[in-house]
């Protein structure tokens, strides 16, 4: 019995990882020819810029210097965390009402791209990623 349950665990296992990399972010490449829209929910896992998920919300591959502009529209106080070759942590104030703008000409590389929220409470939120 004991042999049937050590070969059980290597297919459970092998699924529970499928799933999960069928969960990670799709990745989006430059130059974008229109906007890349996004929608989830904050996480529970506790960073440096807020509450976040354990996989980024997207992935951008930035290919040479381009201007892009990343905006959140959530309820609560988003935050969104870019990691790549520029690392920023914006959070969002009582007068931006829920919203997050940062535009920039962003460098050749790979973004990771998280939204959370200050509070552990998983608000909904739309991440657009906007060629400008």
């Amino acid at each position: 019995m004991n042999k049937i349950n050590r070969w059980m665990v290597l297919p459970a296992a092998m699924l529970a990882s499928l799933a999960t990399a069928a969960l990670a972010a799709a990745e989006v490449r430059t130059p974008l020819s229109s906007p890349d829209r996004t929608s989830g929910s904050s996480g529970q896992v506790q960073s440096q810029c807020g509450f976040i998920t354990d996989a980024p919300s997207q992935v951008v591959v930035v290919d040479q210097p381009t201007p892009l502009r990343f905006k959140v529209q959530s309820q609560g106080q988003p935050t969104l965390w870019i990691r790549g070759p520029v690392d920023r942590c914006i959070m969002a104030d009582d007068s931006a009402g829920g919203n997050i703008e940062v535009p920039g000409v962003w460098a050749q590389g790979t973004y990771s791209v998280y939204v959370g929220n200050q509070v552990q409470s998983g608000q909904p939120f739309t991440l657009s990623i906007i060629p400008e």
